[in-house]
């Protein structure tokens, strides 16, 4: 009932209706000046792990396929480097997420690598072992069902692939419930799933060697598909 009237406010709902807090995520990961300090206030967790994160991507040799979903508005590009010679799938389900994600392709140089598509990460459009590293950041939890999502993200991924990412998990203590419950209320949070619950889903889809890192009510993941 909650989410229903609120979905009627200007800038309130799902992802696909670009809500206010989308473009507020952006904004501080775009503006570390502030967004640092902002995360570490209200999530108690460092930015810049999230920055570190995309440092994978610009370990991917000439020919490499990543795949980066939920894009969001292009976090994932700070690690793609000018004339990398990779093939850059940003994902998402919003047409305004991904227009913000050209936009930095643009400014970053990297427009030549860079593919927007519009998709659901719980029924990808790509074919199974099609890429070498698929990229998620603070995205599984706005997904409606995680379990789903996590086994569509390890399907496409070549074995020997890595899978790498962040979500706000539902084991990180009571200090970031509000955070959660918010969420849901606003519809930009989905069901959600504990660390435990995350390491056993990466692993009933054959991707073995993960390695959590908590940062307050983020957890950051990495593991490697078999």
């Amino acid at each position: 009932m909650i989410q229903r009237v609120l979905s009627r406010l200007p800038g309130v709902g799902g992802w696909e209706s670009d809500p206010l807090w989308a473009r507020f995520y952006d904004w501080t990961v775009e503006n570390p000046t502030a967004g640092v300090p902002l995360w570490r206030l209200g999530l108690n967790s460092d930015l810049r792990l999230l920055y570190a994160a995309t440092a994978e991507v610009g370990r991917q040799p000439t020919g490499a396929r990543v795949l980066d979903v939920p894009c969001g508005g292009g976090v994932g590009l700070r690690g793609l480097r000018p004339g990398q010679g990779v093939e850059y799938v940003a994902a998402d389900i919003s047409a305004s997420m991904l227009a913000r994600t050209e936009r930095v392709a643009q400014q970053r140089g990297v427009a030549d690598q860079v593919q927007a598509r519009v998709a659901d990460a719980q029924a990808l459009p790509f074919a199974t072992g099609s890429f070498d590293l698929v990229l998620s950041l603070t995205g599984l939890h706005c997904f409606t069902d995680p379990e789903t999502a996590v086994a569509e993200l390890a399907r496409v991924l070549k074995p020997g692939a890595v899978i790498t990412g962040s979500a706000l998990l539902d084991d990180t203590g009571w200090a970031y419930e509000h955070i959660r419950r918010g969420g849901r209320a606003l519809g930009v949070v989905g069901r959600g799933c504990t660390s435990r619950e995350l390491v056993r889903w990466l692993a009933a889809n054959r991707v073995a060697d993960v390695v959590l890192r908590p940062s307050g009510g983020i957890v950051y993941f990495r593991g490697t598909r078999r």
